[in-house]
């Protein structure tokens, strides 16, 4: 193989092999081995990451033992937990670019590298380096940190915040009790975001078999991270790249994945992101119609209350796509140089208790829905399978807020009640902007038996509840959403797919010409740049 190095004019090669050697690369390594990437999001902020300087070391020899030379950076990495609640939240989505563009600088703009093994863990860290393999298209492997072991039963954990909101325990109480969910460095041990998006890296082909779930800080973490170094370097002797990989076919069985354990929604705003990058669309109506065919064959939280440690005991995805296999695209290409098929071949099956089959009563229909209506012509999304059923056919009253803010100002001062639709709009990519997520007030509307949250902006994968969100077109592009008053009757029927705003035509009209839009006072230049730029969720809050 040339190398991208020695593609360099000779005088700029010979400078930039002194730049390298003086930051500690052997002179020899520069002269005949492929240099290899190591994007690391290591951080001590986010305790998905925390680990993630040992799994580096790990990768580093599998390079070396590959005849490689590792070169390791790092890149940004919010906790998403830590930004809840508050203004910080509305970075966290904007930050994926931020992951996907320095990465890109570094490795396009450098001009040396000939492969990357990116590592990173969390919400809006893995699509946003998934987006910069896709975009960069060098040979690459992901590797995250595994999901960290709980002590406790998510239900437990659960009870314990909403003790804490009742007033019965203290501040100290939830930070140890906590501790006992979230026992240390990994990935939180639910099905939000974060093991959402390690679990479709597998379906997408771009992780070694079986290694989203191995448990943080344990040998088999250790090796399959080591394991990563070497495969990229297989990669590189064969000229296997992402966009050989990351196919629509690909995406196929991601959106299989995402339907059969109830994943997180966020994925349908990152999935359509990474297939921009490769020059295609995969959207919701995609997502749907497989949903519409593959339902919920386990319960992991939210969905139930299991542990994303529990699928990993019960075989984690290969075991799913193994009871799935007639829907599984099986001759997709993959980081091992194999197929999909050819790398399911041997795998064990499912265990019928964790993972049931697709006939069993338990399997839940649909766990994800497009909703459509006046209220949300271009789509809205629910989270069917984390939906009690007595909530699937809904009518509330309106009570309306122009932020998440200004929701929880409610939610404090006690002003809403059973049976309420929460509005909160204005929270979208572009009029939030940044897109936050409402978790904290599906949480705080537990205590209500009927209750919905309707906005544009977005929801945790951990969230339950009628959860109704990305809804597309968001308040600050004029869509409907903006134009709804405290007071309106709004209906949502998921068994009809339907979202109704119940107010005539002439009146939402007379609206239009008497209420003006929301812009909330943005001081951040970033955030405004970001505004101005941002597409809407359902095409995957890409930069335009």
């Amino acid at each position: 193989m040339i190398r991208a190095i020695d593609k360099l004019e000779p005088f700029q090669r010979a400078i930039s092999k002194a730049h390298l050697a003086a930051a500690g690369v052997s002179i020899d390594a520069l002269q005949e081995k492929p240099l290899i990437a190591i994007a690391n999001s290591w951080n001590e902020v986010c305790p998905g990451h925390e680990s993630q300087l040992k799994l580096a070391e790990e990768v580093r020899k599998g390079i070396l033992e590959a005849g490689g030379e590792p070169i390791e950076f790092n890149t940004v990495a919010m906790c998403d937990g830590i930004a809840q609640g508050h203004k910080g939240m509305r970075y966290c989505l904007p930050h994926r670019e931020l992951v996907a563009d320095s990465i890109e600088a570094m490795v396009s703009g450098e001009g040396v590298f000939d492969g990357i093994v990116f590592i990173g863990s969390c919400d809006k860290i893995i699509p946003g380096m998934l987006m910069a393999a896709a975009r960069i298209n060098l040979p690459s492997v992901i590797v995250t940190a595994g999901p960290c072991y709980a002590e406790i039963k998510p239900n437990d954990s659960k009870e314990l915040r909403q003790r804490f909101l009742r007033g019965e325990i203290t501040e100290r109480d939830v930070i140890e009790g906590t501790l006992h969910y979230y026992t240390g460095s990994g990935v939180c041990p639910f099905l939000g975001t974060a093991n959402t998006m390690g679990c479709l890296c597998e379906a997408l082909g771009m992780m070694l078999p079986g290694g989203s779930l191995i448990p943080a800080m344990t040998s088999l973490r250790r090796f399959t991270a080591r394991n990563s170094g070497k495969a990229v370097m297989e990669l590189i002797n064969k000229n296997i790249r992402p966009s050989d990989i990351m196919k629509p076919g690909a995406f196929h069985n991601a959106a299989v994945l995402l339907s059969a354990f109830g994943g997180s929604l966020n994925a349908c705003m990152h999935l359509p992101a990474i297939a921009h990058e490769l020059g295609f669309d995969y959207g919701w109506e995609k997502i749907a119609e497989v949903s519409s065919r593959v339902p919920v064959i386990t319960r992991i939280v939210p969905n139930g209350n299991l542990t994303v440690i529990d699928l990993y005991r019960a075989g984690g995805v290969p075991a799913l796509f193994k009871e799935l296999i007639d829907e599984v695209s099986k001759d997709e290409m993959t980081v091992t140089g194999r197929t999909m098929g050819e790398n399911l071949e041997g795998m064990p099956g499912p265990d019928g208790d964790v993972i049931y089959p697709l006939d069993d009563p338990r399997a839940i229909t649909e766990g994800i829905k497009v909703l459509k209506g006046n209220l949300a012509p271009e789509g809205a999304l629910v989270k069917t399978s984390a939906v009690p059923e007595e909530l699937h056919e809904f009518k509330g009253t309106a009570k309306v807020f122009d932020s998440e803010d200004e929701c929880f100002d409610a939610l404090y001062g006690g002003r809403i009640e059973e049976g309420d639709a929460v509005v909160i709009r204005y929270e979208g990519p572009k009029g939030g902007p940044g897109m936050r997520e409402m978790h904290r007030v599906t949480e705080m509307l537990k205590k209500f038996k009927k209750a919905a949250v309707i906005t544009d902006g977005r929801f945790s994968g951990a969230s339950g509840g009628l959860s109704i969100g990305y809804l597309s077109p968001e308040a600050a592009l004029g869509g409907l959403i903006a134009y709804v008053r405290t007071g309106d009757t709004i209906s949502a029927s998921l068994s009809k797919g339907t979202l109704t705003l119940e107010v005539s035509d002439d009146e939402i009209e007379r609206r239009k010409a008497e209420m003006a839009p929301v812009v909330h006072d943005e001081k951040s230049a970033f955030m405004r740049r970001y505004a101005q730029s941002v597409a809407s969720s359902r095409e995957g809050a890409v930069l335009n």
